[in-house]
């Protein structure tokens, strides 16, 4: 099998998926090994970017998806249907990134850098598909371990973990200030509501 009919085959194989592929199975298929497949995948991804064209191929951690490239959303939504958009507020954004740098972690690990309870926040992450559970902690009960996923270097654009910016002690320090301040504003609430009754008026 000659180079463009290998190019043609993965990319079939892409096309037909929908999703992200490992490398391995690529090879399996095309029955050549993986340092040849992954010769041709980086040729390809050279090539739809140099030919300007509106699919481009992706590598996240080992496995290859063919895209549509973000540009073209506003003409996909004019014949599809628009898709959900997550809204990642800073809460769940401090969450994602104590995860992604510290996973597999606990809740309680994150709850003890982050300094609130963060069972709403880990609950909607997995609901996005950012997050899931990656086992059990060998410890008392048993806890849930998470972990990122595929989707999460999808959404951020990264290929492997390892793209991740290096995280500081001064990035860990703003994440605990920011709870403090979400403690802060839910006791103010919580004041203020006790100070007033069902129709609004104040009770003092």
């Amino acid at each position: 099998m000659n180079i463009k009919k290998l190019e043609a085959v993965v990319e079939a194989i892409l096309f037909a998926m929908g999703e992200a592929v490992e490398l391995e199975r690529l090879a399996a298929a095309v029955e050549h090994d993986e340092d040849t497949v992954r010769k041709i995948l980086r040729s390809m991804i050279t090539r739809y970017e140099e030919e300007d064209r509106g699919i481009h191929l992706i590598e996240l951690d080992g496995a290859f998806q063919l895209c549509t490239k973000p540009e073209m959303y506003e003409y996909l939504i004019k014949v599809a249907h628009i898709p959900k958009k997550h809204i990642l507020t800073d809460v769940l954004l401090e969450t994602l990134s104590i995860i992604a740098y510290k996973q597999p972690i606990t809740r309680l690990e994150i709850e003890k850098i982050r300094g609130v309870s963060c069972d709403h926040a880990v609950n909607k992450l997995v609901e996005y598909g950012l997050i899931c559970e990656a086992g059990r902690l060998d410890a008392p009960g048993r806890p849930i371990l998470f972990a990122t996923t595929e989707e999460f270097l999808r959404y951020f654009g990264i290929e492997s973990l390892e793209d991740l910016p290096m995280l500081n002690q001064e990035t860990i320090e703003d994440f605990k200030e920011e709870a403090e301040r979400e403690v802060m504003n839910e006791l103010q609430k919580g004041a203020m509501e006790d100070l007033t009754d069902d129709n609004g008026s104040s009770k003092i």
